[in-house]
């Protein structure tokens, strides 16, 4: 029997399908489960099970205005829908709809690169463009600037920005939501709307000023479903004329808080790139007694940390510097960084790194581990991560992400590596936290605690096992004060409840703005943990 939404009769169903394919052309409009197959999750949890989101058919608009045809039809028929860029997003919830029975709107049609300045560096493109082709799109030009990008690189640009997606160059680049510049929406009601100064006819400033006049509404897009976004400006990042590295490591366990003050303050300075974290005691996995001191119960105290550091001639914690500039500047600022940190921390050493002229060659791009996506080029190297290459068990075949913010403080991590050691005592997986667990760099003012869970679409007791460790990780975040950034469909509505201040004031708020944008709730209902008013009752 066909899956239809919520509330849908079969009739209207039927006839909303009519009207998608006078609106897009038949062949363009998927209803078999065969032709539906792509627009499952490859990394549900529940993968196979009635439980498991499913779309009742597929739409793929070509131009905007095939757009505002299908959301019309949608609306007379009260046919939800849920739009995807690319539908890459893996690990979190992929093309997949919050709701069974939704229409996936699929906008991979809309893939033209509209515009390139390489002089006041901006883009604006379509949905279906992906980093590939705006990558390629920027070389075919000659022009000297750089996109930044996330692994892998076949996702949407915009679609990883509504996402809170990020990347790994320069602070400013790295935040893709941050980063944009003039968004255009088609609206529930079918309308086309423009943010910033693309609200003025012709306006030349579209994708250089994002403000306009009035509320600045473009940031209600992300994660969210008030509209389906058509267009969107980034500000992109001149080329820089070279790349230089070094690794600073420090001796004691201790040392981490200051370690991370200076980084914030180069950081902040606009002085360096992403900021790699690590921790050298991982030298020391082989010795089973290290292995046990790291997941104790309460964590390892500093003394303990200390003596396998001293014995091992080994320092605790390292962090590996990125910088973008003109040659000399470069090495200016690592010359003052060394200054910093050696005047902070007793013991610290440096070791350099690359010192590289830009653009790369092939050859220096392949000799180092992800320096292509450090240099705005994407790829698809990392698709090995996590389950598709160190999996013990071999019935792992995807993996969720479990990622927290936390501040960017040593205080914070430690308390995150005890919190969630102790968590993953108890939760049957085969990834977990530690003693040594650094967290990511990601976002420019907070860290991501990031692990991955497995997923598998032969065993369903991996499924069912990531499930509950999930929301036993979310609960323990929120206890915290910690919140995830980004989620699969599955964990959304969890996720979302522990923003609770105010009597969960934020979510009243979003849904009452849902409410009066899209009254028939037919946009993506439930993305973001926003539920219409109509499907409020589908809130897991």
């Amino acid at each position: 029997m066909a899956i239809l939404p919520p509330g849908v009769s079969q009739r209207d169903f039927n006839a909303a399908v009519r009207l998608f394919k006078e609106a897009v052309g038949e062949a363009w409009v998927f209803t078999s489960d065969e032709d539906l197959g792509p627009y499952r999750d490859a990394y549900a949890t529940h993968w196979g099970e009635a439980e498991e989101r499913r779309a009742s058919a597929a739409v793929c608009p070509k131009s905007v205005e095939e757009v505002q045809a299908v959301v019309r039809a949608a609306n007379r028929y009260k046919v939800p829908v849920f739009p995807i860029s690319t539908g890459k997003n893996f690990a979190y919830g992929g093309p997949a709809p919050n709701m069974t029975g939704t229409v996936v709107l699929d906008l991979k049609r809309m893939n033209k690169v509209l515009e390139l300045d390489g002089d006041r560096y901006t883009a604006l493109v379509e949905p279906g463009v992906s980093y590939f082709d705006l990558y390629r799109a920027i070389q075919d030009r000659g022009l000297k600037m750089w996109i930044d990008c996330p692994d892998p690189g076949w996702g949407s640009p915009i679609g990883n920005a509504l996402d809170h997606g990020i990347g790994y160059t320069f602070g400013p680049y790295r935040d893709h939501f941050g980063s944009r510049c003039g968004v255009e929406v088609v609206l529930a009601n079918g309308e086309v709307m423009r943010t910033g100064m693309g609200a003025i006819p012709n306006a030349g400033s579209w994708q250089d000023y994002p403000y306009g006049y009035g509320p600045e509404v473009s940031g209600l897009f992300g994660q969210a479903n008030y509209g389906i976004v058509t267009k969107m400006g980034f500000w992109l990042m001149p080329q820089p004329e070279s790349y230089r590295t070094a690794t600073v490591t420090v001796p004691k366990r201790g040392d981490l808080q200051k370690l991370i003050s200076v980084v914030n303050y180069l950081e902040h300075s606009h002085l360096i790139g992403e900021p790699l974290f690590g921790a050298p005691l991982r030298a020391l996995m082989g010795n089973a007694a290290f292995r046990e001191t790291i997941v104790k119960a309460g964590g390892p105290s500093d003394a303990e940390m200390d003596r396998y550091a001293s014995d091992n001639n080994l320092h605790s914690w390292s962090v590996e510097l990125q910088f973008y500039g003109p040659e000399a500047t470069n090495a200016a600022n690592w010359a003052h960084a060394q200054a910093r940190f050696a005047a902070e921390i007793p013991g610290v050493r440096f070791i350099e790194g690359d010192s590289l002229k830009i653009p790369l060659t092939e050859a220096q791009i392949d000799a180092a581990p992800r320096r292509g996506v450090r240099h705005g080029i994407p790829s698809l190297d990392v698709w090995s991560i996590v389950t598709r290459s160190i999996d013990p068990t071999g019935v792992n075949d995807g993996h969720i992400g479990f990622a927290p913010i936390i501040p960017r403080t040593a205080e914070a991590v430690f308390k995150a590596q005890r919190v969630f050691t102790d968590a993953f005592r108890s939760i049957e997986t085969i990834f977990g936290a530690n003693a040594l667990t650094v967290p990511q760099a990601w976002h420019r003012r907070s860290f991501i605690f990031f692990t991955t869970l497995p997923t598998s679409r032969t065993n369903p007791e991996v499924n069912r096992k990531t499930r509950a460790s999930m929301l036993k990780l979310i609960e323990i975040g929120a206890a915290n004060g910690w919140g995830e950034y980004r989620a699969p469909p599955e964990f959304q509505d969890p996720i979302v409840n522990a923003y609770s201040f105010g009597d969960h004031s934020l979510r009243r708020f979003s849904e009452a703005m849902k409410d009066a944008v899209d009254p028939n709730g037919i946009l993506a209902p439930g993305r973001g943990g926003i539920w219409p008013k109509r499907f409020r009752g589908n809130r897991a």
